[in-house]
């Protein structure tokens, strides 16, 4: 967890002609998103869709799944994404519906430099497919 962000970095110095694409939760994000200043000092060409649902979704959904929705430490806030990315002098961009959403990757990946992408979800969206605990890949679910 948190880790999205700095691979992203070093996979943009590593291909610096590629575009690169970040795909991470809020609760994510937050362990790392100081690195957001550290892509646009180098001008690096990153993308970073924050799916924002006010959980630690993975863990959630664990309990959820296998712990019988016995939430405990899952719920979060978060900070507004986009005032937040231009802040670091980054470009920051939300999307509250599909269209939006189709409309904001589109200019996000005709935007150089760091582009942060907030996408408002639902708050129990899952994530497939899982491993139960205990078990091997062959058990996963698949939805």
């Amino acid at each position: 967890m948190g880790f999205g962000l700095p691979a992203a970095i070093g996979a943009a110095v590593a291909y610096p002609d590629r575009p690169v694409v970040c795909i991470t939760g809020d609760g994510s994000i937050q362990m790392n998103m100081q690195e957001m200043m550290t892509a646009d000092d180098l001008g690096l060409n990153v993308k970073v869709a924050i799916f924002k649902n006010g959980y630690l979704g993975m863990v959630r959904q664990w309990q959820q799944l296998f712990l019988g929705k016995r939430y405990s430490s899952v719920k979060i806030s978060s900070p507004d994404f986009v005032a937040l990315a231009k802040s670091f002098g980054a470009h920051g961009f939300r999307a509250r519906t599909m269209d939006e959403a189709e409309q904001m990757i589109d200019l996000a990946l005709h935007t150089d430099g760091l582009v942060i992408m907030e996408f408002d979800i639902t708050e129990e969206t899952n994530v497939y497919p899982i491993v139960p605990p205990g078990l091997s890949n062959q058990d996963m679910i698949v939805e």
